[in-house]
């Protein structure tokens, strides 16, 4: 589960190259958080990534 609800950020893939330029495939996951946001009133549990917890993008249940 490496996806924002808020945002859609994913996971990115890319390749990685040692030093002596051998090459694979390699992967980025986001920094998702389980957390309790307030949505339309009630309180609902989702996965955020920290960059829309740290914006303000989700109110956090109490």
């Amino acid at each position: 589960m490496a996806k924002c609800d808020v945002c859609g950020k994913g996971v990115a893939f890319g390749i990685k190259v040692s030093h002596s330029h051998r090459r694979s495939n390699r992967t980025w996951k986001p920094n998702v958080r389980k957390v309790r946001a307030v949505v339309n009133g009630s309180v609902k549990s989702m996965h955020v990534c920290t960059r829309c917890l740290r914006s303000g993008k989700v109110e956090r249940a109490v």
